[in-house]
């Protein structure tokens, strides 16, 4: 097995480390956050994923998994460093490599002569090649490797898609650090993908890419079934048995957020024009989903007589996904400051971000204890996450506790009948 230093501790580099451990190598996760490596080397998780404590425990306990502050110690000794550092949107849509280049300087002469560097942040096409002339211009050994390896996780599911994903992408100019790489994986069952440098960075944004228009479609057809009149959960199953077209994705709702989505297609865009290419279709798809929060908007304010002014709106969910703590360019935020820019008060209940939505929101909105907190005396409720205790919520009971029982169902998980049953004026996306 082989010694890992992951540099990074958030939602891709905790639940990397972690795995590793688990699958029998030596890692040291680093990060220049004090206080949340403190909380770390006690089991404390902050990270809303899936199985996670369960496998930082785990590691901690077996003596595979260790935290430390910053990446200048932990590197000496380590085969393989993994950069899981954010690389956020820039002020000109572009990716911001700054993390990603601070490190590399740092830990350049420090690296052993037979290290690989992984950079599996996510970064534009040519950077991980950019990272070895930087590595060598800032002292690294000549012998020195650099492999692309991209992630594919999503949020509240990354542990099981780490263990159990649809492909390994390496790419690489050197075939030897490529099957080093592989072999950090042993005990996965996927299919391993090898590429160059550059390829393996577009597999990345390409993947990002089209499921964000995969996301932008189904909104525009969902939109289309309003107007003429058909179902868009009936037109989703006859599309998804279309070979051609698959299973999965295809689920309409206020569009796309967090922190992959977003800055993946400003990214590409950006590194595009850049080029020469202007890419229509990912603005395209970008447009859709910007205006998808308004449609939900306009919903919201049509059902309530055409004006939110002094409108009691309750907010069911703020993480921009269920199974996730993360607020990041959610598109229940945006909905929830475009309702109060409107004149409405908003009183919202997320199961995951309690704490960090008061912190962050709390000059916006309410924060209820409880879905039905939220509910109480409003006049609309507006459902803006999947969160499954959504799904299975006794509808009688929130009734009879607004002032007056309208739904807007913007991620089509309620039951149109059983609301309208329960005493609702019922309006979901796409829906009859």
């Amino acid at each position: 097995m082989s010694t890992v230093c992951v540099v990074g501790a958030g939602y891709v580099g905790l639940p990397t480390a972690a795995c590793l451990a688990h699958l029998g190598h030596d890692v040291i996760c680093v990060d220049l956050d004090e206080a949340k490596i403190a909380n770390l080397q006690q089991g404390h998780v902050e990270v809303f994923e899936d199985g996670l404590p369960e496998l930082v425990s785990a590691g901690l306990a077996s003596g595979r998994l260790k935290f430390a502050v910053g990446a200048s110690e932990a590197v000496t000794a380590t085969e393989f460093v993994v950069l899981c550092v954010a690389t956020p949107e820039g002020a000109n849509g572009g990716a911001d490599l700054s993390a990603v280049e601070a490190v590399t300087r740092e830990i350049a002469p420090l690296l052993r002569s037979d290290a690989v560097v992984v950079t599996k942040s996510t970064m534009p096409v040519g950077s991980a090649a950019g990272v070895a002339l930087m590595l060598q211009d800032s002292g690294a050994p000549s012998t020195v490797a650099v492999v692309s390896n991209p992630e594919f996780l999503r949020e509240g599911t990354a542990v099981r898609e780490f263990l159990g994903p649809h492909r390994i992408v390496i790419g690489a100019d050197d075939e030897v650090a490529a099957s080093r790489v592989a072999t950090l994986y042993e005990g996965v069952n996927a299919p391993v993908v090898t590429t160059s440098l550059s390829s393996a960075e577009m597999i990345k944004y390409a993947t990002n890419a089209f499921l964000a228009t995969k996301i932008s479609f189904v909104n525009e057809l969902a939109n289309a079934c309003e107007a003429l009149g058909a179902d868009i959960p009936e037109v989703i199953r006859g599309l998804e048995l279309d070979a051609r077209i698959g299973f999965g994705g295809l689920a309409p709702g206020p569009g796309w957020g967090g922190s992959c989505f977003p800055k993946d297609t400003a990214a590409l865009m950006h590194a595009t024009e850049v080029a020469g290419y202007g890419f229509e279709l990912l603005r395209a798809t970008v447009d859709v989903n910007r205006r998808q929060r308004s449609r939900v908007v306009d919903k919201i304010r049509d059902a309530c007589g055409g004006s939110l002014d002094s409108v009691r709106v309750a907010l069911w969910g703020l993480t921009f996904k269920a199974n996730t703590d993360d607020m990041r360019f959610s598109p229940a935020v945006d909905i929830a400051r475009l309702l109060v820019e409107h004149g409405a008060t908003v009183r919202a209940f997320d199961p995951a971000a309690g704490a960090a939505a008061r912190a962050e929101l709390g000059d916006l909105l309410e924060i209820a204890s409880d879905a039905f907190d939220a509910v109480n005396d409003a006049e609309v409720l507006a459902v803006v996450t999947e969160w499954d205790e959504f799904r299975n919520v006794d509808l009688a009971r929130v009734a009879s506790m607004m002032a007056k029982p309208r739904i807007i169902d913007a991620r089509n998980v309620l039951d149109p009948k059983s609301a309208r049953e329960a005493g609702f004026e019922y309006h979901g996306i796409g829906r009859t």
